[in-house]
């Protein structure tokens, strides 16, 4: 008897430290793998991965503050952006869990001086779900230019948009909107009594002892804050100020990796929610391109190989210097934060790289970005000698062509009145991503500027084919198709 003990004993051993080795091999994929995104200039941040709920990997790459060369760290702050939306959601449903809003009525029982026309049709689940109809106001003409700068109360910001038409039905579609978590926390503001921020702190923030995670300010001093930093091209320039005040309840929060940790565990708990209004913020209530949105998630499949597809529950945020992920497998307590201090970057593509690494699948290598070194030559060069370098490093397999890259360069050239070397770019990101609406969009525009209405009309209306909520391009096609 006692040896049988002896041997459970001694394969339970074996099997930890079997499981440690794994833990530690994926933990130095991982490394290598954001290590030579960080080379390539494509990751400048901090990341943190766990596996069965325990950290594996955990590390900051780059600098936090480049002027003075202040590396990332694990407990670097960065800002969120639309990350923020998941606490949003989450405390308008710990309201309702407590009896204090209905998420089936119209907006107006809680807010009686919003227009009546849009009010009395939207309610706080189209709120939640991208789904009132609302317009986005970051998508506004000019708004980062003219508006973003400025600080506002919430009360004046909501009027700024309250009285616009509604882009569809509420309930009949999922289009982003900053706009409605906006006002879910003008709504969290006026159910509860208490500003946005203290509520978020006292209901989510000091009872998980996430102490490294708040409403950002920018005239407060934050110990440990990153800088943030834009791309143009190769050249890392300071962000343009945005002030805090405007993205809100829609995306001012910062954190860092370790927090976003706790908050992951804490959604495996009944301590702030119960079990069945836990589930409420997970549930696919509408389409939203290749997967559902919940309440201020993305809730989408992933194939893993011959094997049942995974649930994967995400969302990612972008706002002036920063670009983040925060993904999440429920089934297997998996978890993957990302967090990045140099503007847009390709973070999906990072994130499906780790995962690949956790369930043991294929890995694509990273690569380096095509479109920087063509604006290089596209902007010093011109239009011939950009297509030529175009042909030369297409095949080379140490360069990719990243469609967000692409966009981001081709809009760049044409700021710079490159006209024709945006066209050739974007048309090269059509000629890659011919399933994408979004790049039709931009050809469509660069050919609107440069004069061409035939090809920007046919380019347009491919958009819109292939993407029917691209609302704004509807908008201009109709105006140039007069």
């Amino acid at each position: 008897m006692k040896n049988s003990i002896k041997l459970i004993v001694f394969c339970a051993i074996l099997q930890l430290i079997s499981l440690s080795t794994f833990a530690q091999n994926k933990a130095k994929q991982i490394e290598q793998l954001l290590a030579k995104y960080n080379e390539y200039g494509q990751f400048n941040g901090s990341a943190l991965v766990a596996e069965n709920g325990k950290v594996i990997f955990k590390k900051g790459f780059g600098s936090a503050n480049f002027e003075w060369n202040i590396p990332n760290q694990t407990d670097t702050k960065f800002r969120l952006g639309s990350i923020t939306k998941q606490f949003t959601a989450f405390l308008i449903v710990k309201l309702a869990e407590e009896g204090k809003i209905k998420l089936d009525v119209p907006i107006t029982t809680y807010l009686p001086d919003y227009p009546k026309e849009n009010g009395d049709k939207i309610t706080i689940h189209h709120l939640l779900t991208h789904s009132s109809g609302i317009p986005n106001y970051t998508a506004s003409p000019n708004f980062f230019k003219d508006k973003s700068r400025n600080p506002v109360t919430p009360e004046e910001f909501v009027k700024t948009f309250s009285s616009l038409p509604l882009e569809f039905k509420p309930g009949e579609k999922f289009n982003y909107s900053n706009s409605g978590y906006f006002l879910l926390g003008y709504i969290i503001e006026k159910i509860s009594g208490k500003s946005y921020e203290q509520y978020l702190q006292e209901t989510i923030l000091t009872p998980l002892k996430m102490t490294s995670t708040g409403f950002d300010h920018s005239d407060i001093i934050i110990k440990k804050r990153a800088a943030g930093y834009e791309k143009k091209g190769k050249v890392i320039i300071n962000a343009y100020y945005l002030d805090m005040s405007i993205p809100y309840a829609a995306g001012s929060l910062y954190s860092t990796v370790e927090d976003l940790y706790l908050w992951d565990q804490a959604l495996y708990t009944t301590k702030l929610l119960s079990a069945t209004s836990m589930e409420s913020l997970f549930k696919p209530y509408i389409k939203a391109g290749g997967g559902s949105y919940g309440y201020g998630w993305f809730v989408e499949e992933a194939s893993n190989g011959d094997k049942p597809k995974l649930k994967i529950i995400e969302h990612g945020g972008g706002i002036n210097g920063f670009n983040t992920v925060i993904s999440r497998i429920p089934a297997d307590k998996n978890l993957v934060v990302l967090l990045n201090n140099t503007g847009g970057t390709i973070l999906d593509e990072m994130n499906e790289g780790i995962r690949a690494i956790l369930y043991n699948q294929p890995l694509n290598q990273p690569k380096r970005s095509l479109a920087f070194e063509l604006l290089d030559v596209f902007s010093e060069k011109g239009l011939t000698a950009g297509t030529d370098t175009y042909k030369k490093l297409k095949s080379d397999p140490t360069y990719g062509i990243k469609e967000d890259d692409m966009n981001r360069v081709g809009y760049e050239l044409l700021q710079n009145g490159k006209k024709k070397e945006a066209i050739e770019v974007f048309k090269i990101n059509v000629e890659t991503f011919p399933k994408s609406g979004n790049v039709y969009d931009s050809l469509g525009e660069a050919y609107l500027a440069d004069g061409n209405k035939k090809l920007a009309i046919e380019n347009y209306s491919k958009s819109v084919e292939l993407d029917p909520s691209n609302e704004n391009g509807k908008k201009v096609l109709a105006e140039i198709s007069k």
